[in-house]
């Protein structure tokens, strides 16, 4: 019996056509897990070959640590697909269906090994996810949030916090995850004896910092249970009054969902209101930035004139000059993108 084919060979191009062609309606969700695997390469090719065969699209973590996961399955599956979950040790685990979701969110089936689902630059053994901070529901989270000296930080990145967050949170500037764990543990070392409340997009990182928290000292450590995801829908669902400004980033060809009606970020080349991430035009930059729909016809998708231009070149030109030239993708940091242009 031929094996069955465990990776989608086919083009992206052809494959992001199709998805937009394609009527079918789908439903983004995301989860994760955290759980031994033994044998990573036995387990990742059981989970593509079952996901693969009810029509799921997405991108997989899987590692000695567990899952992670952000995926579309087609409605008409979603029943079969829960029910195989048990199938790989994924028997109840957390669904976090997206909020602002056209079913477009993914348009390959990806699978990967690697050495952790979420990279934090840890040694192994370092966390003891059996003293993780303690999960709070929606109505937890608001009224402990607005206890006075309750501290609140956001575990997600500046590009994500940039066009929403909850009111009053702590946003580090920092660029990786690996990064603010270090940083936000020193920025309270001095208030050990405070709560503090952690958020993320789904929990995942979460999972890790409380725990990273805790073995800092910190023994107030509280965790938003499913993340903003959860929460917002939450939020709906109950009536809640909704703490969370702006948009919530996402890592699929969404780039975002709408929490609230407001836009609290603005264009990283003109400066006006704006809360859409892109990615530059210029696949030799193909840097990640805010851009408003005025800037977007100006400069022809582009972070910069220079990429601009450099996109009206004859493609065996672009080429030549892709081995030599450096564009602002090559050097993003954490400071945004924004002190970084030349227009």
């Amino acid at each position: 019996m031929a094996k069955q084919k465990l990776f989608n060979m086919i083009d992206s191009g052809v494959l992001k056509e199709q998805l937009q062609a394609d009527p079918e309606p789908r439903t983004t969700l995301s989860f994760y897990r955290y759980f031994c695997i033994p044998d990573v390469g036995d387990y990742r090719e059981r989970m593509y070959a079952a996901f693969d065969e009810v029509g799921v699209l997405g991108r997989i973590y899987v590692s000695t640590e567990g899952v992670n996961a952000q995926i579309s399955v087609p409605d008409r599956m979603l029943s079969q697909f829960q029910s195989m979950l048990s199938d790989i040790s994924l028997d109840g685990v957390r669904l976090n269906i997206a909020i602002d979701d056209n079913g477009k969110s993914f348009y390959k089936l990806i699978v990967r090994v690697r050495e952790k689902i979420v990279a934090d630059g840890l040694n192994e053994g370092d966390l003891d996810f059996q003293r993780k901070g303690k999960h709070l529901s929606s109505e937890e989270f608001n009224e402990i949030t607005d206890r006075p000296g309750t501290i609140l930080v956001d575990m997600r990145n500046h590009y994500e916090s940039e066009v929403g967050h909850f009111e009053g949170a702590i946003l580090p500037d920092v660029e990786t995850f690996r990064e603010s764990l270090p940083i936000v543990a020193g920025m309270l070392e001095e208030q050990k004896d405070k709560p503090v409340v952690m958020y993320c997009t789904g929990g995942i990182r979460c999972e890790k910092a409380s725990a990273y928290m805790k073995s800092r000292g910190f023994e107030n450590v509280y965790q938003l249970d499913g993340g903003i995801i959860e929460y917002a829908r939450q939020v709906k669902q109950r009536g809640l009054r909704n703490k969370f400004h702006g948009k919530n980033f996402v890592f699929d060809e969404r780039l975002g969902e709408r929490i609230s009606d407001e836009i609290i970020a603005t264009c990283h080349q003109c400066g006006a209101p704006a809360d859409t991430h892109v990615n530059c035009a210029n696949d030799a930059c193909h840097i990640l930035f805010i851009q408003c729909e005025s800037c977007q016809e100006k400069y022809r998708g582009c972070c910069s004139e220079r990429c601009a231009d450099f996109i009206q070149l004859p493609e065996k030109e672009q080429r030549e000059r892709r081995k030599t030239e450096v564009f602002n993708g090559t050097k993003f940091g954490r400071y945004g993108v924004r002190r970084r242009f030349k227009l």
